[in-house]
């Protein structure tokens, strides 16, 4: 496969996950809320504003990379949402809190923080490759 066509399914893929990962968390705000409430970071008030804005911007970046539109800032917000996912996470891990990392479903088979950082370790590297193919086509 072409380096072309490999970057193209890599942006497309992350796309795609982020849309997934966006759409439950649009469907029910208040249980995302929960989830935001549960790593025990943010005051009160601003959990909800997280659970009302994250998933939003994940679903516009991931349309813009599924698109091939905006590519670059698409790419850019998700890993620097990425970088804050994990940062959150490891925070979580550090201070021994049992949670559901609420990336992709509110409620039922929970996520242990250490799988949602690997997992999130790997969008991070996703997103740099599509980001270098970008800088080295662009350039």
């Amino acid at each position: 496969m072409k380096r072309i066509d490999f970057v193209m399914v890599l942006r497309i893929a992350l796309g795609g996950v982020f849309i997934y990962a966006a759409v439950p968390k649009i469907v029910d705000p208040v249980a995302f809320a929960g989830s935001v409430a549960a790593y025990r970071i943010l005051p009160y008030f601003w959990n909800y504003v997280a659970a009302a804005v994250l998933p939003f911007l994940e679903l516009i970046c991931g349309v813009l990379l599924v698109l091939g539109i905006r590519v670059r800032t698409g790419a850019l917000i998700i890993g620097a949402l990425n970088l804050v996912f994990m940062v959150a996470l490891a925070s979580a891990i550090v201070r021994g809190l049992d949670i559901d990392c609420g990336c992709f479903r509110q409620g039922g088979e929970k996520t242990t923080p250490w799988l949602a950082l690997a997992r999130d370790a790997v969008f991070l590297a996703m997103t740099a490759a599509v980001l270098r193919y970008e800088r080295l086509r662009a350039g």
